[in-house]
């Protein structure tokens, strides 16, 4: 019985003495083709595991040789492309990330200046309110005590402050997510 047909057949004692008679050609083979460990090791195990796989539809008139080496140069081949193809994605992403790190800097820059913009436009008790709040994060009673207002003045002040920066950020919304 030759040794395809025995392939065939399922044979798993002739499958590995295939492996073993072959398995350094093929690794040699497709190191010295790529320079890469990696390539040589995956390639080589995955000729092995095709060869088996596919083992029912070997060619008995060519040489068993011949098919397992056109098996490893397309299985090299695949695992070259598919190594490009992420090493590109990978590339294209990063791009893709760091222009949109710029977007987002330049939008949380142009925000930060139009509030602090407006925060100047503020009359000066309302803007040195919401500071003392928001900023410093003081309570509204230490801020009347402290600017010898109620604290219903410091409410209505922190409202007004609030009321207008949201009218800020509801003009900026479209500008931030057009860059988004």
């Amino acid at each position: 019985m030759n040794t395809i047909a025995a392939l065939k057949d399922g044979d798993q004692l002739v499958f590995d003495q295939v492996f073993y008679q072959y398995h350094g050609n093929v690794y040699a083979y497709v190191l010295n083709k790529t320079n890469s460990l990696y390539l040589a090791e995956e390639t080589t195990q995955l000729t092995f595991i095709k060869l088996w796989q596919t083992r029912k539809n070997l060619n008995e008139e060519l040489s068993l040789f011949t098919q397992l080496f056109r098996i490893a140069r397309t299985t090299m081949i695949d695992l070259i492309r598919k190594q490009n193809n992420n090493e590109l994605h990978t590339r294209q992403l990063t791009a893709l990330n760091e222009r949109n790190d710029v977007w987002e800097k330049v939008s949380e820059r142009e925000l930060n200046e139009r509030m602090h913009a407006s925060l100047k436009n503020m009359p000066d008790v309302r803007r040195k309110v919401f500071e003392m709040s928001r900023v410093k994060g003081m309570s509204y009673k230490a801020i009347a005590m402290e600017l010898s207002i109620s604290v219903k003045t410091v409410e209505s002040h922190i409202y007004q402050a609030i009321k207008q920066l949201r009218h800020l950020i509801t003009l900026l919304l479209p500008i931030i997510f057009t860059f988004s």
